[in-house]
This record gives structure tokens, sequence and C-alpha cells, in this order.
């Protein structure tokens, strides 16, 4: 018996668009590189979502030359990936922050990551830790972002941008305890039984040689099976990716 068997039972019964968006990218180089040759392997789309102020030569080198061959797509991951609130749940974007601070935070991230990848550059924006308020993405709408991706989770924010959310941690827990990898694939399962699209939530800088495995298992699953169309994030809220 495969810990993937309910994620095939669930795919058999139906389609599943599904999604995967890799956190982080500015740490754990090395790791992002094995994670996205995972996906080069399967020849399936991901979404990397880019630090701006940890962009570095070198990275934006490499992730030039991998989403020019296709497959990687490229987007904003808030600034610094820096917690500002002095008390509660960590937050970047958080109600600790003017509109005013936050946009302009949005502008010099997407400053940079325009200056690295140009026309590469998807208008999608993920803050970090999943978290940011209303004045967020109003910013968002100021400077030109056209989606933004949160976990499904997340309270509502005012209808003045779409989202296309995450559905499925990778790494997700419960009351501090991580989950099996059985309690992950019935999640995936339930995920992909919704109808909705399946949004699966990965973080390559705290991947280590066994979640790799993991992964590229699912990614052989998704690959094969007739039911899985595998998308970029642009391409559920019909933006030109």
């Amino acid at each position: 018996m495969s810990w993937l068997d309910p994620v095939r039972v669930a795919l058999d019964e139906g389609p599943a668009r599904v999604f995967f968006r890799d956190d982080d990218a500015g740490w754990g180089d090395e790791r992002l590189w094995a994670l996205l040759d995972l996906f080069d392997r399967r020849a399936l789309p991901v979404d990397v979502a880019v630090i701006p102020a940890a962009l570095h030569p070198a990275l934006a080198a490499e992730l030039t030359v991998r989403a020019r061959a296709g497959g990687v797509h490229l987007h904003q991951h808030g600034w610094a990936h820096e917690n500002h609130e002095p008390v509660g749940r960590k937050c970047e974007f958080g109600p600790s922050r003017s509109f005013e601070e936050q946009s302009a935070d949005v502008a010099r991230g997407q400053d940079v990551l325009r200056d690295a990848f140009g026309e590469l550059l998807d208008p999608v924006f993920t803050p970090p830790w999943n978290r940011c308020t209303s004045d967020t993405a109003a910013a968002l709408v100021a400077h030109g972002v056209a989606v933004l991706s949160r976990d499904s989770t997340a309270a509502p924010l005012p209808d003045v941008i779409p989202e296309v959310p995450i559905t499925v941690d990778w790494f997700g827990s419960r009351k501090g305890v991580r989950w099996t990898p059985y309690a992950l694939a019935d999640r995936l399962a339930a995920a992909v039984r919704s109808g909705r699209p399946v949004g699966i939530m990965l973080h390559h800088a705290v991947t280590d040689s066994g979640e790799l495995a993991a992964i590229g298992a699912l990614l052989a699953l998704l690959s094969i099976h007739p039911h899985t169309e595998a998308i970029p994030l642009t391409a559920l809220a019909a933006v030109p990716g």
C-alpha cells in the first residue's frame, strides 16, 4: 500500500486542476535547484515566490534560465520576509503597517524583480506567512499586481483583487505536530474531491532528501494520471503568464 493511494483513488473519480507554489526563493538555493529539477523531470509547472530583498545575481541568472526554458513561473514574495508585528502572528504586510509603508515595499519589490526578470515576472503577489490586510490588496492594485495568493483559510479581503489560494500545505501540522504522510494524502484527496483548484504550498529551504523523494512520488503520479491538469497559478486567474 502506498501513502499516495487516497490521492490516486480521488483522481480516478474525476478531474483535478493542480498548481504548486514554492515559497522563499532567496533562501537555500541548492535545495531550490533540487526541487525545480523534480518538476523539470516530470515537465510540470511550478510557481516560485521570490523574496526581492534576498535576490542576488547568481540566483536571478539561474531563475531566468529556468523560466525561459518553460515550466518555472516567477512572482513577488513580499519584500524582505521580515516580521513587523510586535505581538501575535508573524506578518510582513500586517495591521501594524500603514498603506504607505506597505505600498512602498510592494513598489520596491516590483522594481527589483522587474529589473531582474523583465517580462518573465508574473503579476502575482504572495505575502510572507500568507497574511496581509486590505491595505495590502489596495497597494497591489495600485502597482499593477493582478493576483494575490494566500492560504484558503485566510480571512476574506475586500473584493478588489482576484485570489488564487493554497489549499494544502505540504508542511502542514496540527497543534504543532507535523501531519504524517498518510494525513497529508488524505488532505490532498479531499482537495481533489472538492472540485476546486488544488493549490499545494512547498518550502524548498526546509525540504530535505526524504521530502524531495515524497514530492517526487506525488509529481510522478500527477504526471501520468489522465485526470490531472497541472497549470501555473496565473492560468487560474486568467492572467497572461
